[in-house]
């Protein structure tokens, strides 16, 4: 820069301030020229990993819903992204709130989690692991699941190395995997072929195991197994979970099991790490503060493993992001506390309630004719939308159209015209396994039982378009 622009600047800056005319030919030509100068301007390079991104699924429903919401009469209601419209149970505020009026709750907390943490959980994960856990080493907490498991993935993965994923699959896991280096490897869950005639159950949704392992390389490091099962709502049975397990063991990989929804099952839920001395020692179990006491704004997850697996993730975690937040460990410690005493039914009354919201919500697919994917965990419905005739003259943006299967449309339609939220499954799919998904919509069902309600009776608005 000359040095003589600076004093230029400034005297522009007093005679603009006092609407000096003099100046104005000096000023339009100083921008005239730093115009010309930044239209020259380029911005170095992103990584590949983050700029060859499409936009995802959670931008492209929330612009629809907020572009819908500017032309219909009624509130968009949101059954798309698994968030709860309810605050998580008293007992579980009231630790949070406590927690803020701990000197210690409001600094730092060890990296690897809040010893209180770490003990409740190991208090509460103890009966169904059926041994002790040690919480100084075979526990560490992170910031939300999500953030547990890239520190596994980052841990564990050199450049190339390859991780199986079942489709479909939350999102987060890909990019997971592809930051460190790793390659994802796909395998489709198979979903019985007459689900558009018929209500199916999600254990109809199944693993083809010679495929599974026709997809094992002398680079597969791990396997991500999701039980209960994002979208699905499968329950991995005992002889799937076995015959995995098997197949880990016989090549030495790793199994991430992501159990976010471990407290809310509907059928007989089983461990993978529980099956054999050998698997307790390759298994990472994820676990989620969100998920349990339905808070997923305080963002605190966990990985529970074999000691020998679990200071990797602690050391990715430590470069990740340091530590967790302080009072909100503190406020899960003393829910999980609570929750497991004897005299507290919430984790009973959870399941119930769930039950009930299923039952309730269902029947409004009854009423129109259309087929869904009964779930046995979880709180997500994936419903059939193959009888659905939206009007041929119907003009769609071409990125709902352009590179996305036909599901996008049936969202992104329902969205502006019935303004209900839901979500496009293929999303969770490689394009060419997307023919396995695009009949269907995932709706979230972690509302209040009012709001529900109100979707239900939006949703009858469906049935002239509904052809059966």
């Amino acid at each position: 820069m000359p040095k003589h622009l600076p004093a230029v600047l400034q005297r522009i800056r007093t005679a603009q301030l006092s609407n000096n005319p003099q100046f104005r030919p000096l000023t339009a030509l100083l921008h005239s020229n730093m115009s010309r100068e930044l239209s020259s301007f380029t911005y170095p390079k992103p990584s590949p990993k983050i700029a060859g991104q499409a936009k995802d699924v959670w931008s492209f429903v929330n612009e629809a819903a907020a572009e819908a919401q500017k032309s219909l009469p009624y509130p968009v209601l949101n059954l798309g992204q698994g968030f709860f419209s309810y605050n998580p149970p008293d007992f579980a505020i009231k630790a949070a709130q406590e927690a803020l009026n701990d000197v210690s709750c409001n600094q730092y907390s060890p990296t690897k989690g809040r010893a209180s943490l770490r003990k409740a959980l190991a208090s509460a994960y103890e009966p169904s692991f059926g041994r002790k856990l040690d919480w100084e080493t075979e526990i560490v907490v992170t910031s939300g699941a999500n953030e547990g498991m890239f520190s596994a993935f980052t841990g564990f993965l050199s450049e190339g190395d390859e991780v199986i994923v079942f489709e479909p699959f939350f999102d987060q896991y890909i990019s997971n995997i592809e930051l460190p280096g790793g390659k994802v490897v796909y395998v489709p869950l198979v979903p019985p072929p007459d689900n558009d005639v018929r209500t199916v159950s999600s254990t109809e949704w199944t693993v083809d195991f010679d495929y599974l392992e026709s997809k094992i390389s002398s680079r597969t490091k791990m396997i991500v197994v999701n039980s209960p099962h994002n979208p699905v709502g499968k329950v991995f049975s005992r002889s799937e979970l076995e015959r995995i397990g098997k197949l880990a063991v016989e090549h030495n990989i790793i199994v991430l099991s992501d159990e976010v929804y471990d407290r809310l099952y509907y059928t007989e839920f089983t461990r993978i790490a529980t099956l054999s001395p050998e698997l307790q020692k390759l298994t990472l179990t994820v676990g989620s503060a969100g998920k349990t006491f339905s808070a997923t704004g305080w963002r605190v997850g966990w990985l529970i493993g074999d000691a020998e697996l679990i200071k990797y993730v602690a050391a990715a975690h430590t470069r990740i992001c340091f530590a967790v937040n302080s009072p909100l460990q503190e406020g899960a410690a003393v829910a999980l506390q609570e929750a497991m005493k004897p005299e507290n039914t919430f984790f009973e009354d959870h399941v119930t309630s769930y039950k009930q919201k299923l039952k309730n919500f269902n029947r409004i697919w009854d009423e129109l004719g259309l087929t869904y994917t009964d779930p046995e965990g979880g709180y997500f419905v994936l419903v059939n939308f193959s009888k659905l005739r939206i009007p041929s003259d119907y003009v769609f943006p071409d990125e709902i159209v352009t590179g996305r299967a036909k599901d996008f449309r049936m969202a992104y339609w329902l969205i502006k015209e019935i303004g209900v939220v839901t979500i496009p499954p293929t999303e969770f799919y490689l394009p060419e396994h997307a023919h396995l998904a695009e009949n269907y919509l995932r709706f979230a069902i972690c509302k209040t039982d009012d709001y529900l309600e109100l979707a239900v009776e939006r949703l009858r608005l469906l049935k002239p378009y509904i052809r059966l």
